[in-house]
């Protein structure tokens, strides 16, 4: 989660687009809630490859691995130079069984695997193979190759960036077999490249599917993925009992968080409206606001707005960040 996520702007500049709230929780720890119940064993580890975003959202991330039982380490990619150096930079934490995931993708999967296999690696049947990377199969079900965004059709099973590995010593030794040797691919050093060469020396990769694959690249993206989210935990009690609701209609599905106030309002369906914020006099649809802010006198539709945020006006389409304050007359 090294990148700068800037087609999330404005939200990413203040905090990491992994840590922007989607239906209650935040992208990251939604992720490995549910990487961790599929595994069901104990996780000793989460370790999280950053930017420099500083102690604030370390500390948040490091809470996230404690809320699990597992300790939870930071490592920093200071140059970008692919995914393959950005896994890399965790060589440390890569001993016994691991799995890597990418933390700007959610899911709705089942993730539960044979712990015997070399390594597991999940994919999704795509109509534009060209900007993924993609894998082969043989007749018994094992990878036979891996393509970095082919120009040309080798492939529709693209790779949706979560992968198991029974011995992450494997992966560590390939990893940096590719960057002493200076093997890019792209111009970057590439995971890809060193399935490739885990390959060559005899390890056999199965495939997993995912039955959703939900984007959290931009705003539009991130409210699609809010939307399903909030459909699939709908029974799972989203609207905290310490919210006061208050002349309101909530129409579901919704999530309202903790201290959160509604007042003379209607809200739903497919809405975020996070902990300790206010919504009087707004009518909003399929939108989140995040944490501590407050909208009034509003319309709203397909909206984002960040944590500590005001906005007083009419019908729009919103998507300000932290910190802003903006009315309209």
């Amino acid at each position: 989660m090294a990148g700068k996520g800037t087609r999330l702007r404005p939200h990413t500049l203040t905090v990491p687009k992994p840590l922007i709230p989607v239906a209650g929780k935040p992208i990251i720890q939604r992720l490995v809630e549910d990487l961790a119940s599929s595994y069901g064993g104990p996780i000793e580890e989460i370790a999280y490859i950053i930017g420099d975003f500083g102690p604030e959202v370390e500390q948040e991330l490091i809470r996230i691995a404690e809320g699990l039982g597992a300790q939870g380490t930071i490592y920093q990619q200071e140059k970008a130079l692919g995914v393959g150096h950005a896994i890399y930079c965790a060589w440390e934490s890569m001993t016994g069984p691991c799995m890597i995931a990418f933390a700007d993708t959610l899911f709705k999967a089942d993730f539960s695997f044979d712990r015997q296999d070399d390594g597991v690696i999940w994919v999704q049947k795509v109509k534009d193979p060209s900007s993924f990377g993609v894998v082969k199969l043989n007749a018994n079900g094992f990878i036979t190759d891996f393509v970095e965004k082919p120009a040309d059709f080798v492939s529709d099973l693209a790779i949706v960036g979560i992968y198991y590995f029974k011995e992450g010593e494997k992966l560590r030794a390939a990893l940096h077999h590719i960057i002493t040797k200076g093997i890019k691919e792209k111009n970057e050093f590439q995971l890809t490249t060193a399935l490739e060469h885990l390959k060559n020396e005899g390890l056999r990769f199965r495939t997993g599917e995912v039955e959703e694959w939900l984007d959290c690249g931009n705003k539009d993206a991130i409210l699609f993925s809010n939307s399903r989210m909030l459909e699939i935990h709908r029974d799972n009690g989203l609207v905290s009992e310490k919210a006061a609701i208050e002349n309101s209609v909530i129409i579901p599905p919704c999530f309202i968080g903790d201290n959160a106030q509604i007042r003379n309002a209607v809200v739903g369906p497919y809405v975020s409206v996070g902990h300790n914020s206010v919504v009087e006099n707004t009518v909003i649809t399929n939108s989140i606001i995040q944490n501590k802010s407050q909208i009034k006198n509003a319309l709203l539709e397909n909206s984002m707005v960040g944590n500590v945020s005001k906005f007083v006006g009419t019908k729009d389409e919103l998507n300000i960040g932290d910190y802003s304050n903006l009315s309209k007359r």
